[in-house]
């Protein structure tokens, strides 16, 4: 395997990691080289496959892909990474790029597409622009799972109970509605709402919607 590994590997995960992925030696140490004379994690590697079989930190991360790699192209990685769930944005490297190839490459979801030989500075603030987007991302993800997980521990009477608050119908209307007491109701409705850390019913609204599908089964 063909895989340089740079920087180095404690146990701790890096603050953000750059792969690289490019059959060129050359190139490879160039964009290494370039990455740590700013302080950037990077993992570079020779073909598409070294790059799948990677064990993948989750954190701020962007992709260097040369979209013309012996073997599978950058092209088909890219699909290829999607179909396997790597979300991370793609910024495509070529010598060889044309208009054609450009409008593939950002209709299937590349963060950029630069032509060699590109200015350093000028790959470096894309760089920095697709890790500050990734990490803005794997933020609002973890934020939706914790919600999620808040929502899936509410009882079946807590969803419904909050469903109801958040159509904007009053405890005494949820009462009735309910064939429950007032009581009850707030008893379930303020469970519900310590349970997703919700102040105020704009609050729990706005964290139903993050978690859309549970949102709507519980309308």
């Amino acid at each position: 395997m063909n895989h340089d590994s740079v920087g180095t590997r404690s146990e701790q995960p890096p603050d953000s990691l750059v792969y690289v992925i490019d059959d060129d030696e050359s190139i490879r140490g160039a964009l290494t080289s370039l990455l740590m004379s700013v302080g950037i994690e990077v993992r570079a590697f020779e073909s598409a496959d070294e790059f799948l079989a990677e064990k993948m930190p989750d954190v701020p991360s962007c992709l260097i892909l040369d979209i013309r790699l012996r073997g599978a192209s950058g092209l088909t990685l890219q699909q290829e990474a999607f179909k396997e769930s790597i979300r991370f944005p793609i910024v495509f490297l070529t010598g060889h790029g044309d208009i054609g190839m450009t409008v593939k490459a950002m209709k299937a979801g590349a963060f950029d597409f630069m032509t060699k030989p590109f200015k350093d500075q000028d790959l470096l603030d894309t760089i920095a622009a697709a890790l500050k987007r990734d990490g803005e991302l794997r933020r609002q993800a973890r934020l939706v799972a914790s919600i999620r997980q808040a929502y899936d521990s509410l009882t079946a009477r807590e969803r419904e109970v909050i469903g109801h608050v958040s159509e904007g119908l009053l405890n005494k209307q949820i009462a009735d509605l309910l064939c429950l007491s007032e009581v009850t109701v707030k008893i379930h409705r303020a469970q519900a709402m310590h349970k997703l850390n919700a102040r105020s019913v704009a609050e729990l609204i706005k964290k139903l919607q993050q978690v859309q599908p549970a949102y709507q089964s519980a309308r």
